[in-house]
Order: structure tokens, then sequence, then C-alpha cells
């Protein structure tokens, strides 16, 4: 057995066999190399922490929430909860560096989701098939369909797990949800997950701190900004080698970088997979430092913008920017930096951002009355309607380098 010291949630203990074999596997342990929060850190200092951290709380979570079920009287067998386990262990170990970045620059077509099941099924090899039973829990293709939801669904232990741990490094006191009483509070009725009425309050202040998160810490300007720094920074260096110029990458960067990868490089070999397994934040800082000094002026640029924590200056509106705002915008840094038009445009970024608070086009979190029929929380609820959590928040996000 292995035993974790968790900030978050104390010791955490691994059992031996499949469990800590994926603890201890290189395509895990990667994620000790990959922080989980991306660039928030540019608002939060404190948010330093990694994928492996929360893949471990989150399999601590998991834990709970299977041993609260049985003692309900809903069976699991010792296969089935060391599956869903190891599923919950595996749901992140696709992501790339700096959260989703990489798979929206350097890779088409494919998310870091994509990439979690193709490491599963490689993983499932060397184990002579020992994740067969949690992958189809992961896709939900396994009979029990609850065990699906506890990992993916509004109200899985993978949001319980990240929710308080982002809060608890941030120190964004809000987002700090009770977790423990919610899983205490869940049930199964006819193969789906509900909650038991009594915990009705908690999940309202879990969807509440869920939207003041998203808000404050995920989609924050700033580190919306910074993010931008990056990805235009990473299209640079991908633009300039498609001309042949030379840059520097350790080799599995330098694979994204001088070749156009998509979904079908995946599927078509091992090599994409492997390089991608070979990458995480360090090779990123490291080429990004060195970019710092390369010819290029953009690049260079954008290089020690994001080594120096030179935010892109952001504007925000509810409303979509006009395009010729925009070109102004593009136009004006063209002529501040001696730079063609077209170079000026790795200087300017636009987002569209939109969250609500519950989706319910997606499968529903139900609650359990004391008369044994099941309704919709925001039926419910006595604080929260259905206009306001369904009420989707769309802002627009316009970052532009800074000049002065």
């Amino acid at each position: 057995m292995k035993i974790i010291n968790d900030p978050v949630f104390g010791f955490i203990r691994i059992p031996r066999g499949l469990l800590l074999d994926i603890v201890n596997h290189p395509a895990f342990f990667r994620l000790s190399r990959i922080k989980q929060l991306g660039m928030a850190n540019v608002v939060y200092p404190g948010a330093q922490h990694t994928r492996f951290q929360h893949s471990i709380g989150a399999f601590h979570l998991m834990s709970l929430a299977t041993r609260s079920l049985q003692r309900k009287g809903h069976f699991i067998f010792d296969s089935e909860e060391e599956a869903v386990l190891a599923a919950i262990l595996l749901h992140d170990v696709g992501h790339g560096p700096f959260s989703h970045v990489l798979e929206h620059t350097l890779i088409r077509n494919v998310s870091h989701e994509d990439v979690s099941l193709m490491v599963m099924e490689r993983m499932n090899e060397e184990m002579r098939g020992g994740l067969t039973l949690a992958m189809k829990i992961f896709k939900g293709e396994y009979p029990k369909q609850f065990l699906h939801q506890l990992i993916s669904s509004q109200l899985d232990v993978d949001r319980l797990d990240y929710l308080r741990r982002d809060s608890f490094f941030t120190g964004v006191t809000e987002g700090n949800i009770g977790s423990a009483r919610i899983i205490d509070m869940l049930n199964v009725v006819d193969d789906r997950l509900v909650v038991e009425k009594k915990g009705i309050y908690s999940i309202e202040n879990y969807l509440v701190s869920r939207r003041l998160m998203y808000w404050q810490v995920y989609l924050h300007k700033t580190a919306v900004a910074a993010e931008h720094v990056l990805i235009n920074a990473l299209r640079r260096a991908k633009a300039l080698a498609a001309r042949g110029a030379d840059l520097f990458a350790s080799p599995s960067l330098r694979y994204f970088i001088y070749q156009d990868v998509g979904r079908e490089d995946f599927e078509r070999s091992e090599e994409a997979l492997h390089h991608y397994l070979q990458i995480d934040d360090n090779d990123i800082w490291c080429s990004l430092n060195v970019w710092q000094h390369h010819d290029d002026p953009v690049l260079s640029l954008l290089a020690q913008n994001f080594i120096n924590r030179r935010i892109f200056r952001v504007e925000v509106s509810d409303e979509p920017f006009n395009a010729v705002y925009v070109e102004d915008k593009v136009d004006d840094l063209a002529r501040r930096f001696n730079i063609p038009t077209d170079d000026a445009r790795y200087l300017v970024a636009q987002k569209e951002v939109g969250k609500d608070m519950y989706n319910t086009c997606d499968d529903r979190i139900e609650i359990l009355e004391k008369d044994g029929s099941i309704r919709d929380v925001a039926e419910v609820s006595d604080m929260l309607n259905i206009e306001t959590l369904s009420k989707q928040v769309r802002k627009y996000y316009l970052c532009t380098q800074r000049t002065e």
C-alpha cells in the first residue's frame, strides 16, 4: 500500500495491485509536471497544484462514494469498485501542458478525453487487460450507469475534487464545497445517481460555488489573457517552423511544432501518442525562455511577455467586438512595433466565454424525495429557479499587446 499525504483530504491510501500500478506508471506520474489550473497562478500565486494531485483527490472521493453507496445496500462487486477507481485515476491522463492549450494550438481535432482513452488502451495492453472494465465504465458502456455518472456527470467526483482543491490553493473560499456531505447524500434509484432531499442545501451551495469559481478563477480575464499570450506564441512558433526557421524545442515538442499533427496521426501510428506523453509544462517553459532571444521580433516579444508576466491588456464586453475596432487595434500595433499587419495579428486575441450554473440539456441532478419520488433540483430548490440555474452568461474578451 502507498500512503499519500494530501493537503486537502489528509492521508490517502492506494492499495497494492492495479491501482498502485497506475499511480506508479510514467504516463500517470507525468501529471505531476502539469499544473491543474494552467495560467491561473498569474492571478492566484498559490495555484501551483498539479493534475496528479487532483487525480489522487478524485480517487479518494470515489472511494468514499462507493463505500457510501454500498452501506445503503447498493451492491458493487470488488472488481467494479477497482475498475471505477482506476477510471477516475485515469480520467485526466490525456491532458497536455497548461491545461487545454496544446489541444487547441499544436494538435488538430484531438481532445484530452480522446488522448486519455488512447493512453488507457496502451496501458491496458501493458497490464494484460486489467483496465478493460475501467474503460467500459469510463465510456459509459457498462450496464451500471451510475458508476459512469460518478466519473462524468453534473455531479461527479471529478468536479467535487477540483472545486474544493482549486478553492484551497487559490484562496477563493467561495468554492469550498461540502464534498463529504454531498457524497453521504448520494443514492441510486433505477440505476441513476440521485441526491437525498436532506442534501439539497449542499447541492445549492455546490451549484453557486461552481458558478463563482468559473468567473473568479477559471475564466478570470487575466488568466485568459495570459493563456492567449502562450497560445499566440505557440502559433507563431508553428508558423515560423513552417517557413523553415530554426527553433529550440525538446524533441517531442519539436515534433508538434514542425509537423501538422491531427487525429489521423494518432490513429495511424504510436509516434504521435509517444511524443505527446513526453511533453509537460517544463517543455513549454524551457522553449519560451530560449525564444525570448529569437531573431523574430513577434516570437521574441510574446515569449518575453510570458516569461516576465507581461500579460495582454483585456477589454470585456457583453457583445462581440466590432470587426473594424479590432482591425484598428491590429493596425495600431503594427505601426507601434514596426511589423507587418499579418504579424501584428499575433499580438491580438479574441475569446468568447460562456458558462451556465446548471445545464438542463445535460444529465440532470435529481433529488430523491422522502416519498420516493424523484424531481429535478431546479424544481425542488426554493433558492434557485430554473431560469437562474440554466441561464448562460456570455462575455467577450479582447486581448491586446501592452504598449506602455
